[in-house]
């Protein structure tokens, strides 16, 4: 009798896998979900079983990949740390690429059927303003600015190194990722979570390309099946501007819009306003180098993700829709 193939996800608990977790459960499949120690499931379903452990420990990974010589396994790497600062911390590196080298190791040594990476388009070198943004022939953390960006470019090509040399592995770049079945931890999803409460007395211009978190675990999923070895797929949505986000998201819940800071301005309250959070033991949403991404060319293809995945990215107003329901949900 067959069996049914068994998809591994690290990084359970986040935003983005739990997405897919949620995609996948209750299909023909078999599921197993990495989280660390103390986190519990976010989705729970018959077909989803959990491990907790850590990418960076080798005995964790022994317990996630054991028992699957029956399988067809595709792993879907999914755990990082997001950053919106600029620094390369220690941290940063040895979870988001010394633990995607730890993870190529072992599916080498079980012998996987796929590996999906999940990077961002933050590890794409920008092109000048008005030029869109394809798969990149290149990639290096020398050729982008930001800690996650370098560190998302350097794990990137760690796996299409190992596609090279042998391992079925393929590259998916989402964009900034929006929607809902997330607190608050998501960038994005705090930016409107904030403005909900009225804990955002301004806004500032600029924008970046946005996706719905739905559409980025189908885009995951779809490649894990329809992928080719070695490739990349850039999963976008839509270039919105801050303030044309906020206002969808007035429209939702009969908020007014709030005034919207010049880029100069903002870059020079940034300071403050980041010091003033971390007093507050707050995260700040407008970091110096989160300016740098907004004022930054945010435009992005998905049309070779459409060609060779079947993806598809719904309208951003339905996103805004579910998230801000999701959030008052949550809130109230």
């Amino acid at each position: 009798m067959e069996q049914h193939p068994l998809y591994i996800v690290t990084g359970s608990a986040g935003h983005l896998a739990s997405t897919i977790l949620r995609a996948l459960s209750g299909q023909d499949c078999v599921v197993r979900g990495l989280l660390l120690p103390g986190q519990s499931p976010v989705v729970t379903a018959q077909n989803i079983t959990y491990v907790h452990g850590d990418i960076l420990d080798e005995e964790s990974l022994r317990e996630l990949f054991r028992d699957t010589g029956s399988h067809e396994v595709r792993v879907i790497h999914a755990a990082a740390i997001v950053s919106i600062e600029r620094a390369v911390t220690p941290i940063l590196s040895r979870v988001n690429v010394d633990g995607t080298r730890s993870v190529i190791d072992a599916c080498r040594e079980h012998g996987v059927e796929r590996l999906v990476y999940v990077s961002s388009v933050h590890a794409i070198p920008e092109l000048p303003n008005g030029e869109v943004m394809r798969e990149p022939e290149l990639l290096s953390p020398d050729m982008v600015a930001g800690g996650y960006a370098k560190t998302k470019a350097e794990a990137s090509r760690l796996v299409l190194d190992a596609a090279a040399d042998g391992l079925d592995a393929v590259v998916v770049f989402p964009s900034g990722i929006l929607g809902p079945y997330d607190k608050g931890a998501n960038h994005l999803v705090q930016l409107i979570s904030d403005y909900l409460c009225g804990k955002m007395p301004a806004c500032v211009a600029g924008g970046y390309d946005m996706v719905d978190v739905r559409d980025v675990a189908d885009g995951c999923v779809r490649a894990a099946r329809l992928g080719r070895a070695g490739e990349g797929y850039i999963l976008s949505g839509r270039y919105m501007a801050i303030r044309d986000l906020l206002a969808l998201v007035g429209t939702q819940c009969d908020r007014r819009p709030v005034p919207v800071l010049p880029l100069w301005v903002a870059r020079m309250a940034a300071p403050l306003v980041a010091g003033y959070a971390r007093l507050r033991h707050e995260r700040p949403i407008f970091t110096p180098y989160a300016l740098q991404v907004l004022a930054s060319n945010g435009r992005f293809s998905s049309k070779k993700a459409e060609r060779e995945l079947g993806y598809h990215a719904r309208d951003i107003a339905d996103t805004v829709r579910d998230t801000v329901r999701w959030l008052e949900g949550t809130l109230h």
